[in-house]
């Protein structure tokens, strides 16, 4: 499927912090529509962000820029899953389909903190996706990611069958003079990938989760929190693992549940707010699981008397 026409949404945001609160301004175009903000704890604006056109076909385009102020907290996420309709044989002028495309870029300044949470992304059969997430921050800045992908609608009896779906993450940290890269993370599935045992061996969901955190954590701390997300693997299906960045944690998930990917990944969601001594986190109202993933674990191991103590 290509529309004739395709869609070009995009959303500029920016959030700035006044006496402990988060607020956001900017604005969007068709099909991207931002809904009634809220104040979550910890003075953190939570923003949820609706994709009007119902799915997106080949040759869309959605590009979100996102700003956060020193000190500002922002939390982001999507009312519902995304949908990509498949474009493989199904226009005259290009039966080898077409991709749709997905760009964001995040510029964080000191003390900010951001959080990315869209809900699931769908593809159809045949359907063709490729997007980028760009990250930029300074040292004592913190950015989380959660993101989850089903390659085919299973539960129709249907596979990807000929699409693909290509994902570019970079993190950079930035500094006075100079600059460093956190991750550096490109994936890309289809054909053998999707059934070889190196690739996703026949499983229909992948995830990804990244955090780049605002302290040096030292060894102790990171091991703890290896551990922590290592633990909360338990009662959910799937492959989990997770292992350290420089400054922060990566975690994949492979498997049959979007379910349990996603409730794992709010375990360590929450690990990560923990660390920082913040409040624990809540899920947002627009998001259809409310089985409560969230289980309470506690750190034995101050970060912020880690990082004090490596410098």
């Amino acid at each position: 499927m290509q529309r004739l026409d395709p869609w070009h949404g995009r959303c500029d945001l920016q959030f700035d912090a006044t006496n402990g609160s988060t607020k956001h301004q900017g604005g969007c175009t068709a099909p991207f529509k931002l809904l009634r903000s809220e104040r979550g704890d910890d003075g953190r604006c939570e923003l949820p962000v609706l994709h009007t056109a119902g799915g997106l076909v080949g040759g869309d385009q959605l590009s979100l820029d996102i700003k956060l102020d020193p000190n500002s907290r922002g939390l982001i996420t999507s009312v519902a899953a995304q949908k990509v309709y498949g474009s493989i044989g199904r226009s005259r002028l290009q039966p080898e389909g077409c991709f749709a495309h997905q760009q964001v870029r995040c510029a964080l300044a000191s003390g900010s903190d951001l959080e990315w949470l869209p809900q699931e992304l769908v593809l159809y059969a045949d359907a063709l996706f490729e997007q980028q997430l760009t990250v930029t921050l300074p040292q004592d800045a913190s950015f989380l990611s959660a993101e989850i992908v089903r390659l085919g609608r299973t539960a129709a009896g249907e596979t990807l069958q000929q699409g693909r779906w290509r994902s570019s993450l970079t993190i950079q940290r930035l500094a006075a003079d100079s600059s460093t890269w956190e991750l550096a993370d490109r994936v890309d599935l289809g054909g053998a990938s999707l059934d070889s045992t190196h690739g996703l061996g026949g499983d229909p969901v992948f995830g990804t989760l990244v955090w780049a955190a605002p302290m040096a954590m030292g060894a102790e701390t990171t091991a703890t929190l290896l551990e922590g997300a290592r633990a909360d693997r338990e009662g959910l299906t799937g492959t989990m693992r997770c292992g350290a960045l420089d400054q922060g944690l990566i975690a994949r998930y492979s498997g049959t549940s979007s379910r349990d990917a996603r409730f794992w990944f709010s375990r360590i969601w929450e690990h990560t707010r923990s660390l920082r001594g913040l409040t624990r986190p809540r899920i947002p109202r627009v998001w259809p699981l409310q089985e409560k993933p969230l289980r309470r674990q506690t750190f034995t191991v101050n970060a912020f008397e880690t990082a004090a103590e490596t410098h």
